[in-house]
């Protein structure tokens, strides 16, 4: 039975990402590709929290996406790829969205977030995401950037990640010896990719995060702790969400969920359901319908003044 159930776990796993996925370490850790405006830097420079050794796996990175010079706006996003906390999809919800993001002016940065398939359950990845915001914002003027405008984008599992940073911040210990820890670690806008919001669930409706780590023991406790609907607040930052009404494996019920928590805290919300379109599809994966949304997106972030009108 228990053979089955791996297999069972592995098969939705792959629904959950069915692109080629790319390890943590998808940018070599201390890289500097000056000429693609890419370098990659480490999120704790004397060695992370809770890190159980020193290898790729072990270490939380950013990747960074300079915009061309000329073109840049001021802003910056901070990416949470996808990979139902097995894998990071680095380029499918990595790289091309950050190349996205730079085309139009922004500072792009790339989170590899530890992953609990390799040893690290919550609250780690949340940690991670935490201090990726924090640190932006810390060394905005050395990125030439606002601290003020600043985006996180998740996709899938990236997305209830990037929405557990949004709803449970830290606010930032003005007293701490490290200046990063001195900067809040709330996004002012969160934008979210068919989220995986119901990962951590008692239920075994749909793969959950309880059920892949062998923690139902604890799932109650877990739900309560990592569900994001549990913690909205009118202070959560303005967000933009999209989902397929036919997603396999994660239903648009759990984004209409979290959209009314955010509706219900008074949290200016903008929603695209598209009638088509499997789970893990990125930018649209070339269906011209789907790959609508990333059009959309630019409206608002114009509406926003985070993209230049002209």
């Amino acid at each position: 039975m228990k053979r089955i159930a791996k297999k069972v776990i592995r098969k939705i796993v792959r629904l959950l990402h069915p692109a080629p996925v790319l390890s943590p370490s998808f940018s070599a850790r201390g890289a500097d590709n000056a000429f693609l405006g890419i370098q990659t830097i480490l999120l704790w420079p004397d060695g992370a929290p809770k890190a159980n050794g020193d290898g790729p796996k072990d270490t939380p990175t950013l990747t960074i996406f300079t915009p061309r010079v000329g073109s840049e706006n001021g802003s910056a996003v901070v990416i949470m790829p996808g990979g139902g906390y097995q894998n990071l999809a680095g380029d499918l919800e990595g790289r091309e969205i950050a190349s996205w993001f730079a085309a139009r002016g922004f500072k792009a940065f790339i989170l590899a977030y530890r992953l609990p398939s390799q040893g690290y359950l919550f609250p780690v990845p949340l940690l991670d995401a935490r201090r990726a915001i924090q640190l932006v914002r810390a060394r905005a003027r050395e990125f030439s950037i606002s601290p003020h405008r600043i985006v996180a984008i998740g996709f899938s599992a990236g997305g209830h990640l990037a929405a557990l940073a949004a709803v449970q911040p830290l606010a930032g210990d003005p007293r701490a010896a490290d200046p990063v820890e001195r900067a809040s670690s709330r996004p002012d806008y969160l934008v979210l990719g068919y989220p995986w919001m119901s990962a951590v669930s008692t239920s075994t409706t749909h793969l959950n995060y309880c059920q892949m780590f062998n923690l139902m023991d604890q799932s109650a406790a877990l739900e309560a702790a990592y569900t994001p609907n549990n913690f909205v607040s009118p202070q959560n930052p303005p967000a933009f969400i999209y989902h397929t009404w036919n997603d396999q494996a994660v239903p648009v019920e759990q984004s209409l969920g979290f959209v009314e928590a955010l509706h219900k805290a008074g949290v200016s919300t903008e929603v695209h359901i598209f009638a088509e379109g499997k789970h893990g599809s990125g930018l649209g994966k070339g269906d011209a319908a789907l790959g609508h949304w990333a059009n959309l997106l630019e409206n608002w972030l114009r509406g926003l003044g985070l993209i230049p009108k002209d």
